[in-house]
């Protein structure tokens, strides 16, 4: 009985550690979110390095977890605004704990929200970024598209996160992903999601040795009648 019970535990265990990675909360949510902060940052400033933005750009990071993007694209724009929405109530408030400053000076707002419907008119944003997030998103076609119908035209997205399907790490990433329920495309699958969302000017890009990959692409300066207007 004693196994069958430690087995149950263990189960219900790695079941909310899942959990956390998906929705952030409480005490140990916070302590995810710090943990991904600095997990994330070298692969971020990697993603983040090739991008030319405005220096008044209007920019959002989409599910902005504790912070560390917001943080970073408002570093390397020094003019510019920076918004984070996430949908964990723990994560809007660690990431406006790691942007206190920015956000009393009025550079950055952090708000809870659902990338399913950002609270945001069309045409708002000259860049969007989703950094480790989109694995969990309800349905991710519809939501790449919502991403569209916020940025500007000529505006762009950049969707970063540490693995793809056929990456170094495959066998590793294949066994976890499944486990996590979470979504697990390759690079043509990342391609594809944004070029029917409407993106031009596609790309992926990967780091050399790492499983990670960053898809690009770039809302048309004048969309197409079905995608959006501005």
């Amino acid at each position: 009985m004693s196994l069958i019970v430690q087995l149950v535990l263990t189960i219900l265990l790695i079941t909310w550690l899942f959990f956390q990675v998906r929705k952030p909360s409480g005490w140990f949510g916070r302590l995810v979110l710090r943990a991904m902060n600095t997990s994330h940052g070298t692969m971020t400033e990697w993603a983040l390095q090739e991008l030319r933005v405005p220096r008044d750009a209007a920019i959002l990071d989409v599910g902005c977890g504790g912070g560390s993007t917001v943080q970073k694209l408002a570093a390397i724009t020094p003019e510019a605004h920076v918004v984070g929405v996430d949908f964990s109530a723990t994560s809007v408030a660690v990431s406006q704990e790691t942007n206190a400053e920015a956000i009393k000076s009025g550079r950055v707002r952090i708000e809870q929200a659902s990338v399913a419907a950002l609270p945001f008119p069309d045409c708002t944003f000259d860049l969007v970024t989703a950094v480790e997030t989109h694995y969990y998103w309800p349905d991710l076609p519809a939501n790449v598209r919502e991403i569209y119908r916020v940025l500007k035209p000529g505006g762009q997205f950049v969707l970063i996160a540490e693995t793809y399907r056929g990456g170094p790490f495959r066998l590793l990433y294949g066994i976890v992903m499944p486990l996590l329920r979470a979504a697990f495309l390759t690079d043509e699958q990342h391609r594809q999601l944004l070029i029917q969302a409407g993106f031009t000017d596609v790309a992926t890009q990967h780091k050399s040795g790492r499983n990670w990959i960053a898809a690009m692409g770039r809302k048309a300066d004048i969309p197409a009648p079905s995608l959006g207007h501005c």
